[in-house]
């Protein structure tokens, strides 16, 4: 008498189609990213000329959105293939990817928390290589002028940081007619002006100190996002947790699916 024994284990479709529902927004979202990255460095003829890319001392905030872009695009298609085909291999790498990117998070808040004057220190310094570039990158100058803008701020610590600058620079040697300037996203803004003036910030640093307060913002923008941030703890603190929870949400979505597949895997070995 020979006796069969059948396996009741089976892949829920449920989980199955909610991962791969999951993964599809953020496959998506890669592709968009990609392709404005590569249109942004289409315009700015990088694509036809990739020494330009190391030739930028500062950050091209295009190659902050093709790394995003290509993580996101991975990690989706990763997931998308991994549960339709109940591949348990691109499951465990993007689960195993999600984990990673999880704990970085972490470190990097905890971190940022228990050391801030060094973190202040590489800010402080970030800034500032990024000021010597700014009219080399038209999207990092633009990056540069919103920061300056929404924040009502201007240098890192103050507007003499853009002596940084070559073309700001107070120096004998500089023939720029912006010298001893600020860029326009420095000055206080005319509500009775419909029209920027691009000009505004044109040998505002040879004046005294005490006249600064009329037209520019004279804060650093280090300390206007020093106290912006507890202004705004919640908020960051709820992104930093919406995010986290959808993280741990696709790390359990992967774990139960990777389950799922090995149990009737083992099932099926019978």
């Amino acid at each position: 008498m020979h006796y069969y024994r059948y396996s009741t284990a089976e892949v829920s479709c449920w989980y199955k189609y909610l991962l791969f529902s999951y993964n599809i927004v953020f496959w998506l979202a890669g592709v968009a990213f990609l392709a404005a990255g590569l249109w942004a460095w289409s315009e700015k003829g990088v694509l036809s000329d990739l020494t330009k890319v190391t030739g930028l001392h500062g950050l091209d905030p295009v190659v902050l959105v093709l790394v995003v872009g290509i993580v996101m695009f991975t990690l989706g298609f990763a997931g998308c293939v991994g549960a339709l085909r109940e591949n348990i291999c691109l499951l465990k790498f993007f689960c195993g990817a999600i984990m990673f990117i999880f704990l970085l998070e972490l470190a990097v808040a905890v971190l940022a928390f228990l050391f801030q004057d060094w973190v202040r220190d590489r800010v402080k310094e970030f800034f500032e290589n990024n000021i010597k570039s700014y009219r080399d990158d038209i999207d990092l100058q633009n990056l540069i002028d919103s920061l300056q803008k929404i924040n009502h701020c201007c240098g890192a610590q103050g507007p003499d940081d853009w002596d940084f600058n070559i073309y700001f620079n107070c120096s004998s040697e500089s023939k720029s007619r912006e010298k001893c300037g600020v860029p326009f996203s420095c000055c206080i803004p005319d509500p009775a002006q419909k029209v920027v003036n691009t000009q505004c910030g044109y040998d505002v640093r040879k004046k005294s100190k005490s006249q600064w307060d009329d037209q520019i913002f004279v804060k650093g923008c280090i300390l206007a996002l020093e106290a912006w941030l507890p202004r705004n703890i919640y908020i960051v603190a709820g992104v930093f947790i919406a995010i986290s929870l959808l993280q741990i949400f696709g790390i359990f979505l992967a774990r139960t699916l990777i389950s799922d597949i090995e149990a009737v895997k083992a099932g099926n070995a019978f």
